[in-house]
């Protein structure tokens, strides 16, 4: 005689809910990492333009010359030429 041992029906539908659920879980985990990784990737985009900004600047420094190297130093350290008169925006635009 054979013996069968059958499952309760309850059982194939239980285990399709689960991995149902396990699916979705795994969907939303991934959309959350996404989302994170293109916040970070626009923080980094951010900043090479920034260093790409600033590389120009120093590009256009060193083309001019020793001498405005040095007097742009000098000015960002506050010091003018004789008898020079320095003006400061402070309307804030």
């Amino acid at each position: 005689m054979k013996k069968h041992n059958k499952m309760p029906k309850w059982v194939l539908p239980a285990l399709i809910c689960v991995l149902c659920g396990y699916l979705v879980v795994n969907v939303i985990r991934c959309q959350v990492t996404i989302g994170s990784k293109r916040q970070e990737l626009d923080s980094i985009q951010t900043q090479v333009e920034e260093q790409k900004a600033e590389n120009e600047e120093l590009d256009r420094a060193l083309s001019d010359g020793e001498d405005a190297i040095i007097e742009r130093i000098a000015r960002e350290q506050g010091y003018a030429r004789p008898n020079e008169r320095i003006f400061y925006d402070i309307s804030g635009k």
